[in-house]
Parts: structure tokens; sequence; C-alpha cells
């Protein structure tokens, strides 16, 4: 329990530091980049660890189409992931695709499981992108949208998501999470 909430809060804290301490990050400069990678690789670890070893109890009781909505949401959520990075034109729409993907994955997650593990991950993996949202928006409030991008990254994209999307549905089962019900 308690390496999976230090996990969420690392993982938090390392990536709000930009945000709730511009300066001190600033002053920092390149060399800070490795120390913020160190802390978030730590970060994973703790809450991968943490996740399994925490043998919870429910929380609440996932509806029935839960795991249905998680796999939809997840598509959904790996697209947001690609067309982030590759700037597509979804990109262009949205001012936050990796934030949202980051709430819609949480949320997936939350519609699949109801133990108490799954509510301290995917609702911390929650709160930190919706505050991360806030605090990019309060600090930035003009967004200048990315320039288009050609049709070619718009089917990598989309392609990359169904691929992730396979690789990730691969590994929870071999972890024996059955992700198709």
């Amino acid at each position: 329990m308690i390496l999976l909430i230090l996990g969420v809060l690392l993982w938090s804290g390392a990536h709000l530091f930009k945000r709730l301490a511009p300066e001190q990050r600033a002053a920092m400069g390149d060399k800070g980049r490795g120390p913020i990678a160190i802390l978030l690789f730590v970060s994973v670890g703790l809450m991968i660890v943490g996740y399994r070893m925490w043998w919870a109890d429910l929380a609440y009781a996932p509806p029935a189409w839960g795991k249905h909505a998680n796999n939809t949401l997840m598509l959904v959520s790996m697209y947001l992931f690609a067309a982030s990075g590759m700037k597509t034109a979804i990109a262009r729409k949205m001012r936050h695709p990796m934030l949202i993907g980051v709430i819609l994955w949480s949320v997936a997650h939350l519609l699949a499981n109801g133990d108490w593990a799954s509510v301290v991950l995917f609702g911390g993996m929650l709160i930190w992108a919706a505050v991360s949202i806030a605090l990019i928006n309060a600090q930035n409030p003009v967004w200048e949208k990315p320039a288009p991008a050609p049709k070619g990254k718009e089917i990598g994209a989309a392609f990359g998501s169904l691929l992730v999307y396979g690789v990730i549905a691969y590994i929870h089962i071999l972890l024996g999470y059955m992700p198709f019900g």
C-alpha cells in the first residue's frame, strides 16, 4: 500500500515540480532533466510493485459493462497518446491530448476495477492529469495550435495505437489480468 501511494505521489510531484516551482526548475536548467527522469523511473517502479503487492478489498463493485467500456476507452486513450506525439489532426483540436488520454485511461480502469489499489493508482493519476491541465491552462492561457501534420502521421498514429493497444493487452494477459472479460 505504502509503495503504491509513494509512487503516485512521486510521479505527481516530479511532473508538477515545473508548474509549482518554475523558478527552481528553471534554475536547474538541462541538468535537472536527469534527476527528474530518475524520479519518474523510480515512481513507475514503485507504482508497479506497490500495485502488484496490494491485495486490497473492493472499494466498490464495478459495473458489468466496465470491462467493455475500459477496452473502448483504452483504444481512444492510446490514440490520444500517439496523436499528441505526432501532432495529428486531433492534437490541433484539443490542447492536452496526452493528459486527456491519461484521464480516459484512468476512468477506463476505474470502470473495470473496483479494488482499493486501483482506486489509489488510477484515481491518483486522474487527479494528477486534471491538476496538470488546470495549472498549464492557468500559467499559459494562450494556446498555439500545432501546424498540420502530413496524412502519413495520421495513419501512423492510428496504426501505432492499435499496435500498442495489442501489446498492452498481451502484457496484461501475461500478468494475469484478462482485459477482455
